[in-house]
């Protein structure tokens, strides 16, 4: 029976809005008494204080970026930890890699923890990257001398041989990626905590932390906690999850039933009009207030499309500022939480110079390329360089078969998605 190696008992984690301490010097050293002397909890800590993003906070408010999180790990195991932006997954590996400390509750690790929490972790901008590799081995408890051993392995993985005697503050961050993940991979861990930072790499990296992530796991029997919103990578990774929800545990078990679960608790919200949602994000200047799907040539209102069509999807927003810098998301995604494809105007065109609430945005699609099956998107308002509103799980929609090519003959797909093309011989 494999022994645990991560233990979690009643854990959490608060914070105070818009201040920090206690807000007295008295009760900053009362505090300070109880937790670093007598070894007790916060005596502050409220942790009744759930943390729901969307609702007005007052000045001073505590809140509850973790409560009582119960969880333990076993040697060898790798744990998928889903759930929306905001649920407390990068906390919680914050507290696992020690970057910060719990309000209350204890963790008990079991043996060497390396982790990767976001781009340039534990990164000296002014020291060169072989330099530090040897700093982060050094901080994980390696002797030179192992350091020297896995030097080449590192940096070949990593891809930056010929920067690796140059400041990581010149370093790309998709080069940061690599490299840090290079490090926490190949200096031997016995647990491995990766966050969502693989994103920021290309696919031909991604596949090859993949590999050995599951190299790590399998082969050498080390555990990995792995974060992640593509529940593909997840499901092809991971034996076990659980479910983050305001901070909350709201399920664990197999990590296909997990991923079951999280998808199911999604396309529940997705059910709500946008303006009644309260699981968004952003700040909220301007939110999303009512989307319809239509045809383009017709502006015949539908719920499902055919692949081939043009369609058009606009949202009604709703807001009493006039901001700039606007750009807007929309995500299109599979039943299986594959993204498909994304339109965002920052790359189409570019960025809107204003907006002003209660106005109606469109995004116009010809030729609609997904082929049959159901799907869901993510929206997401950003203006004045910073998010206003996000939403995951905004709504779905099904699409059919459709003369994608306009030719009489429907191309019904099981996988994949619709490209026009031509063939010709000269």
């Amino acid at each position: 029976m494999s022994k645990t190696v991560i233990k979690i008992e009643n854990l959490s984690k608060i914070y105070r809005l818009g201040e920090v301490g206690t807000g007295t010097l008295s009760h900053d050293l009362n505090r300070f008494v109880r937790m670093n002397i007598l070894g007790q909890d916060d005596p502050y800590a409220k942790v009744g204080h759930v943390n729901d993003r969307t609702q007005k906070a007052e000045k001073g408010e505590l809140v509850a970026a973790l409560r009582d999180i119960n969880l333990e790990v076993k040697e060898g195991e790798v744990l998928g930890i889903i759930g929306k932006n905001g649920a407390g997954k990068s906390t919680l590996l914050k507290l696992l890699s020690r970057v910060t400390s719990p309000t209350t509750g204890n963790i008990k690790v079991k043996g060497r923890l390396a982790s990767l929490l976001e781009v340039g972790t534990g990164f000296h901008p002014e020291m060169t990257g072989r330099e530090n590799i040897y700093m982060n081995g050094t901080i994980m408890g390696m002797r030179k001398w192992e350091i020297d051993r896995k030097l080449d392995e590192i940096v070949e993985f990593a891809g930056v041989a010929k920067y690796l005697d140059t400041p990581t503050k010149r370093y790309s961050s998709g080069m940061t990626v690599r490299l840090g993940f290079a490090i926490a991979a190949h200096l031997e861990p016995e647990i491995l905590v990766v966050d969502e930072v693989l994103a920021v790499g290309d696919a031909e990296f991604q596949k090859k932390a993949i590999g050995k992530m599951q190299d790590v796991s399998q082969n050498q029997g080390r555990t990995v906690l792995f974060v992640s919103h593509n529940m593909a990578s997840v499901q092809k990774l991971c034996s076990k999850g659980i479910i983050l929800s305001n901070g909350l545990k709201t399920y664990e078990n197999e990590i296909s039933p997990c991923i079951t679960q999280y998808l199911k608790d999604g396309r529940e919200n997705s059910q709500l009009k946008l303006i009644d949602r309260n699981d968004r994000g952003g700040k909220g200047l301007i939110r999303f207030k009512d989307y319809s799907i239509k045809r383009t040539n017709t502006n015949e209102v539908v719920d499902s499309v055919l692949s081939g069509e043009d369609i058009t999807f606009e949202f009604q927003l709703e807001g009493k500022y006039e901001l700039e810098k606007v750009n807007f998301r929309l995500q299109f995604f599979d039943e299986k939480n594959n993204l498909k494809f994304l339109c965002n105007n920052l790359f189409s065109s570019a960025p809107f110079d204003k907006i002003n609430g209660d106005q109606t945005v469109t995004c116009k699609i010809p030729n609609f390329p997904l082929i049959r099956g159901n799907y869901y998107t993510n929206i997401r308002c950003r203006a004045n360089d910073t998010i206003q509103d996000d939403i995951e799980f905004a709504f779905e929609f099904k699409v059919d078969d459709g003369d994608f090519f306009n030719t009489g003959n429907v191309q019904a797909l099981k996988e994949g998605m619709l490209v026009k093309y031509n063939w010709e011989i000269q």
